[in-house]
């Protein structure tokens, strides 16, 4: 399958996103990453981003956690920086979960604490609870879920989800922008749309709605299932972080806190004021939940 790769100058000057990128090639495919380390800590995030996002949805809350630890922010393949099929057909569930497992084994990440939002948490959650446990001290799930083919979709998801298969050239930045409770500048709104020059790059943003499980049958509903099994026994830390004004999640943020015994050793918080990108909304918040988190349950 041909690969196609977003031009480095669409990222120059992207605003409050400084940083440097790494890459790692996983089954031939490049990704990329940003790796903000504390020498002096033991401790990991790994930071997952959802749909249609990419690494620049964490750029307000890596200056706080990379004062806690290593701070890692891939890009999903068809995302950001990193390679990008053109077929909505090349991608599937099993290619976004072999991807980060591969991604994680090849940095040899460990005592890692996972931020997932969105689909990061499809992909994450199951990574951290059932494949590589060993690796995973604590979880974070923000606006996600454990979508196993089994459980309701709130109708806004579903209409987003029939705007996404209706169209060939996705508005990425306008998607982002009406799913923010803040007002985002123009640079900012650009800034999601740099690693898509035209729609033949937007394929891998097309397929994920498509790609959530509503039946048992779907691809990856097994794994999520198993998940969501897992993690009815799961005693590491866990901090559900939802935002309040996300029509798609709020929902769902309940049940989960309610799946993880651990969850509800912690704080009960809602992130006020913020929408379905709650990192965008309230990125500088969030960090300071999570580096407290971090501090309260460090062994």
């Amino acid at each position: 399958m041909s690969l196609l790769r977003t031009p480095e100058e669409r990222f120059a000057d992207l605003p409050g996103f400084d940083y440097e990128p790494a890459y790692v090639e996983i089954d031939g495919v490049r990704m990329a990453y940003l790796d903000e380390e504390d020498e002096t800590s033991g401790e990991t995030f790994l930071c997952l981003h959802g749909e249609p996002s990419y690494s620049y949805l964490y750029r307000k809350m890596i200056p706080r956690l990379a004062e806690v630890g290593r701070v890692v922010v891939p890009d999903f393949p068809g995302f950001g920086r990193s390679d990008k099929y053109p077929d909505l057909s090349d991608y599937s569930y099993d290619l976004f979960f072999d991807a980060m497992a591969g991604f994680v084994e090849s940095l040899d990440l460990s005592n890692v604490t996972l931020v997932c939002q969105d689909w990061g948490g499809l992909i994450g959650l199951p990574l951290a609870a059932v494949e590589m446990p060993g690796r995973f001290a604590r979880i974070v799930p923000m606006n996600t879920g454990l979508q196993d083919g089994t459980s309701e979709m709130a109708e806004e998801w579903w209409d987003f989800r029939d705007f996404v298969a209706g169209t060939e050239d996705l508005p990425v930045g306008m998607l982002i922008e009406r799913a923010c409770v803040s007002d985002l500048t123009e640079d900012v709104v650009a800034a999601y749309e740099a690693p898509f020059p035209d729609a033949s790059y937007k394929a891998g943003a097309r397929a994920w709605p498509l790609l959530v499980p509503t039946s048992p049958d779907d691809g990856g509903a097994e794994r999520l299932a198993e998940a969501k099994e897992v993690l009815r026994a799961w005693q590491k830390p866990a901090f559900v972080l939802f935002s309040d004004s996300d029509p798609i999640t709020h929902d769902t943020r309940d049940p989960l806190r309610s799946l993880i015994p651990t969850a509800s050793e912690q704080p009960d918080v809602w992130i006020e004021d913020a929408g379905h990108f709650l990192q965008e909304d309230k990125g500088e918040e969030i960090a300071e939940e999570i580096a407290a988190f971090v501090e309260r349950t460090a062994a």
